[in-house]
């Protein structure tokens, strides 16, 4: 959609739905050449690849996140089909097989032109946003459909009902878990963590047209829906008005002197005890699913940090396929079908809604600069 408008107010008709995602090795013979796809063009040998390889070799080379996917998109297609949509649903990845351009070629050759696409990250960055618009361009440029299929991609949702609420569920079950145990609210803590990126990416998350201040649109997006999160825990637990939380980051990589998004979780968590917390709620507020970043990193290592902190701890689920979560997603399919004004659709944050079409400047990748990408105004 190459429209001065933020919002598409206007009906528009879809053939298919573009499940579009990061993509994850299935065996150990692929974690090496998965982790090649993901760091494509930084030259980084396979011994420092390795670094991060035995991560997948734990859980035997599998990343759980294609599985994850198979599953999202089977109950996609189940929603889509009891609201009466004949929508096919097509699934692509960026770093591993199904890959975008065979998901593309597919919808084209079953006469699926107009496809609008899903992205599994609902949060403002290059990363998690506008690669993915660079992919969508840079796939129909490589298959030469780009005179012949055009891909649009619904808004970020961050903040709408659908996603929050299995993250408000979660919590809620954590501290009442905690509350049931003895454990005051003076002694709970909520650590809400997020993928980190570098800062200069951070400093170009979302529009340049808005201050978003050092940490960019994609801090401030997590740090709104965290405090949405509490307030709507406090209003069913009042003890939980009291409890202390904060964003932590983990998942970091590149050299040491590079300036990343902090503070890491597994810091935060070895410092609780000097403030008096007994117990701690891990809630992965930046992933949709329990990919290798939550089974690693929180389910590991941050278990570890609390363990060794002699902390209570609990990690919180990922919307997954929560009901709440993929009924949310089909409503933003919705959204672009009927054209929704912008004032009519769900957000649970000042923040939103998030624009449909995203606008110039948006998330630029600080080490390649802008690329063309579809859904969104030039740059």
């Amino acid at each position: 959609m190459q429209s001065g408008a933020a919002h598409v107010e206007e009906p528009v008709a879809y053939d298919a739905i573009l499940l579009a995602s990061f993509g994850g090795p299935e065996g150990q013979e692929d974690v090496i050449p998965f982790l090649r796809n993901v760091t494509r063009g930084r030259g980084i040998p396979d011994e420092r690849l390795e670094e991060v390889a035995h991560h997948y070799r734990h859980f035997g080379g599998v990343s759980p996140i294609n599985a994850q996917n198979r599953a999202l998109k089977a109950a996609l297609e189940r929603e889509l089909q009891a609201r009466g949509h004949a929508l096919p649903v097509y699934w692509g990845n960026r770093n591993w097989a199904p890959y975008l351009d065979e998901a593309v070629r597919d919808a084209a050759s079953a006469g699926d032109r107009a496809l609008l696409a899903l992205a599994t990250s609902a949060y403002s960055s290059f990363s998690s946003c506008r690669q993915y618009r660079e992919d969508f361009a840079r796939v129909l440029t490589e298959t030469g459909l780009a005179g012949s299929v055009t891909i649009d991609k619904v808004r970020q949702f961050f903040d709408h009902p659908g996603f929050v609420q299995p993250f408000i569920d979660g919590v809620r079950g954590a501290i009442e878990q905690f509350l049931a145990e003895g454990i005051d609210a003076g002694g709970i803590r909520v650590l809400f963590s997020t993928h980190s990126v570098p800062m200069d990416d951070a400093r170009r998350s979302g529009p340049r047209d808005v201050d978003w201040g050092e940490e960019g649109a994609y801090a401030t997006q997590h740090t709104a829906v965290a405090a949405r999160v509490m307030a709507s825990v406090s209003e069913h637990v009042p003890e939980a008005g009291g409890i202390a939380w904060q964003l932590v980051y983990q998942s970091r990589s590149g050299p040491p002197t590079q300036p990343w998004l902090e503070p890491d979780v597994c810091d935060v968590i070895a410092e609780l005890p000097a403030e008096g917390a007994r117990a701690v709620a891990i809630v992965p507020l930046g992933f949709v699913s329990d990919h290798m970043e939550v089974l690693w990193d929180l389910d590991t290592e941050a278990m570890d940090a609390a363990a060794e902190a002699g902390l209570r701890a609990v990690r919180t689920p990922t919307p997954g396929i929560d009901p709440a979560y993929v009924s949310g997603l089909v409503d933003l399919i919705e959204e672009r079908l009927q054209g929704t004004p912008a004032a009519a659709r769900p957000h649970e944050t000042a923040l939103g809604p998030w624009f449909d079409v995203c606008r110039p400047g948006c998330c630029e990748n600080i080490r390649a600069g802008f690329r063309p990408a579809a859904s969104g105004l030039a740059p």
